[in-house]
């Protein structure tokens, strides 16, 4: 018993202890590199151990003789390693000093005999640093204490070491203020999109996929449910390239095969997948994008088709009108954006917004707390837009033409740190129940309007409040609960606490007076 209780102990002060050792790399590189530095460490020793735990298993059941063949690694989705690119040799090397290329060298290896991780890993990028020695050798030791394939059987090793490279990747995002939330969306939020899409079967896709967790939380709903991995396909673009590596890494990590694109490239002029229509879109757009094309740049580009043409100044509409042209007929999209793609009529936006809403797409509004992200302090809404609201008995949706759903989810979520808020499992379970149930799903019951938290509207109610989509000026105020004691026993109640605060803040003054004069500075 006393073992089972001091397990996850362990594992907290574990990822806090390599946390700590990233941070003595303060002062030699830009904060913004840790991550590519550690998380390509993990990747290493992963893979490594992997290899060498399917090696050993090969010379157990005699077979010795084929330990260097290729084939019977790959067929167990293993990577075969040469010697110089396993993690032993790195360790064995690690006090020397040329440790960096010995590392940029096993990456190199590794990445050219392995098709998939074409593109995925750093080029040449540890000598280019000039770390020194004596740093990446302490970070190597730490890392090389991580137990990377798991002991414990409800556990798999994808998803202990999902765990570390998630922890680290939030944990960046945390450091990294401003910035940072390019590559990660808080989990709280991409759990919440996937319950409301329910992507069990068909192809998934990210425009902006940073490092991939839209894609992760997907396949995780997707085991969780029973459901069969196999069944979807993913697609993906990042325009940084360090984030691309970073996504297709983490995607090898959790053993899921995705397309993110030959390269890492802009959505909006260099589209990876222009033939695509998904059948779910997650997305978490970077925020009021400016600038994102010149005036005189993709203003006949067929994506807006039917459409005012996005602003220059903001580049919100543009990445709905993408995801709006890469949604499939029955296809759902939901996507994060600012509070202010709701009710902006800055450049044609309000236009915009007219045209989706009269073409009848958007399926949920929802307002979400503020705090939720490391970068912002802003509150933040997610869009739902579907193209066919026509009853749907393959899913066991109902008809619900003219109609969307306004949920109003301010007040949920708790604060997981004195800055940092995150929905619970029980809001999103919540959250998601509602949009369920609306759309006439019969697991989740039956639907009803909630003062202050949902309201079904008609297409007439959203023209009456000008094509705005602010959940709050549909689900009205919350009603408040009775409690009971009568209206002159409250007031009598009240006025007395007032009273006696008066009194402590008069006694108050006249103490701050009297110390005053003592000092000197009386009147």
């Amino acid at each position: 018993m006393a073992k089972k209780s001091a397990k996850p102990k362990q594992t907290v002060s574990f990822e806090e202890s390599l946390w700590d050792s990233a941070n003595k790399l303060r002062g030699s590189v830009e904060s913004s590199e840790y991550k590519h530095i550690v998380l390509s460490l993990i990747f290493l020793k992963f893979i490594s151990d992997k290899f060498e735990a399917h090696r050993q298993a090969l010379i157990e059941d005699g077979k010795e003789a084929f330990v260097d063949t290729v084939p019977f690694y790959t067929q167990s989705n293993v990577f075969y390693l040469e010697e110089a690119a396993r993690w032993d040799y790195i360790i064995k090397h690690s006090k020397q000093d040329d440790i960096a290329l010995k590392i940029d060298t096993a990456l190199h290896t590794i990445e050219k005999a392995n098709k998939s991780l074409a593109g995925a890993l750093p080029d040449n990028y540890f000598s280019r640093l000039g770390l020194e020695a004596s740093k990446l050798a302490a970070l190597l030791d730490t890392i090389n204490n991580i137990e990377t394939l798991a002991s414990e059987c409800h556990i798999s090793e994808e998803d202990l070491v999902g765990r570390v490279y998630e922890y680290f990747l939030g944990k960046f995002a945390a450091s990294e203020g401003k910035g940072g939330g390019e590559f990660y969306t808080p989990k709280s939020v991409v759990a919440l999109l996937a319950e409301m899409l329910e992507p069990y079967k068909g192809k998934i896709y990210d425009p902006c996929c940073g490092s991939g967790g839209m894609f992760v939380q997907s396949i995780k709903f997707v085991n969780s449910h029973n459901g069969n991995q196999k069944d979807i396909s993913i697609y993906g673009q990042e325009y940084t390239s360090t984030t691309y590596k970073l996504a297709k890494m983490n995607l090898a990590i959790r053993g899921i095969s995705g397309n993110l694109g030959e390269v890492a490239g802009d959505t909006f002029f260099k589209d990876q997948h222009p033939d695509l229509k998904a059948d779910y879109i997650l997305a978490n757009p970077p925020f009021n994008q400016k600038q994102w094309r010149a005036d005189n740049e993709l203003t006949d580009d067929p994506r807006w088709g039917g459409y005012t043409v996005p602003p220059t100044g903001n580049a919100n509409y543009a990445w709905i009108l993408h995801m709006l042209s890469k949604l499939s007929e029955s296809g759902t999209a939901g996507f994060v954006l600012a509070n202010g793609s709701m009710s902006s009529n800055t450049s044609g936006e309000g236009t915009i917004r007219q045209e989706i809403i009269d073409n009848d797409h958007v399926d949920c509004m929802i307002a979400l707390p503020g705090q939720l992200f490391y970068t912002t302090q802003i509150p933040v809404c997610l869009w739902f837009l579907t193209k066919n609201k026509g009853e749907d008995k393959v899913h066991g949706y109902r008809e619900r033409k003219g109609e969307s759903l306004f949920i109003d989810a301010r007040q949920m979520g708790t604060m997981a740190s004195r800055i940092h808020k995150e929905l619970t499992t029980d809001d999103i379970a919540k959250i998601a129940q509602t949009y369920h149930a609306w759309r006439g799903e019969e697991k989740d019951g039956d639907y009803e309007d909630i003062a202050g938290y949902c309201k079904a509207a008609s297409l007439e109610e959203i023209k009456a409040n000008d094509y705005v989509l602010t959940p709050g000026r549909y689900v009205g105020a919350a009603e408040l609960e009775d409690d009971g004691i009568p209206f002159e026993e409250k007031m009598r109640e009240l006025s007395q606490t007032l009273y006696r605060q008066m009194g402590e803040a008069e006694a108050l003054d006249k103490a701050i007076c009297q110390n005053l004069g003592v000092l000197g500075y009386g009147k």
